[in-house]
């Protein structure tokens, strides 16, 4: 049941990103973006994995949804029609899909008890957490302690994106229609 349950999910997830190629009207876009996330939480949930899912829905669907809101609010509502051929855009993206499922080949299959992670990393971690970091929930103790620096990096990177968005935004005012000039805040 649990993998019908993933394949409707993926195969939604894909007639959704299809939906949001072919759609022109950037509003439509930032909807069809929010049911991307929320539909990607969904198999998060699915695969066990709660605390991506409720990551993904609250920053993925929630918070991007309602930046893109915002820029789409300052900037215009329809995509222009593209000058160029999309033919090396499709093809740089086919070649790289193809390099990712290409290297995806090579992997172990997926839940299987003898790769390298589960010999040699997650043991150590299960039976070492305690007596060195002293926190009982193993994926604190990993986030917090083993890979501090690494996860303030990461929320660094994401605040830093999001003042830049902001700075990016604040630049651009609204033209007033009936005088043709940016609108006073004020």
């Amino acid at each position: 049941m649990e993998a019908i349950i993933n394949m409707a999910l993926l195969t939604l997830l894909g007639v959704v990103t299809l939906a949001i190629v072919v759609q022109r009207s950037l509003l439509s876009v930032v909807i069809l973006t929010s049911i991307y996330s929320f539909l990607m939480a969904s198999v998060m949930i699915v695969l066990d994995a709660v605390d991506v899912a409720m990551t993904e829905a609250s920053v993925g669907a929630a918070v991007s949804t309602v930046l893109l809101l915002g820029a789409l609010y300052l900037t215009k509502s329809r995509e222009e029609t593209p000058r160029r051929s999309r033919a090396l855009p499709l093809l740089l993206s086919l070649a790289v899909g193809a390099m990712l499922v290409w290297g995806t080949l090579v992997l172990p299959p997926f839940g299987t008890a003898d790769t390298p992670i589960h010999q040699h990393v997650a043991p150590r971690y299960i039976n070492d957490v305690m007596g060195e970091v002293g926190i009982p929930n193993i994926v604190t103790a990993i986030l917090a302690d083993y890979r501090g620096f690494d996860t303030l990096g990461e929320t660094t990177v994401i605040f830093v994106a999001g003042i830049g968005v902001l700075l990016l935004l604040g630049g651009l005012r609204r033209q007033d229609p009936e005088e043709g000039t940016p609108e006073d805040p004020s």
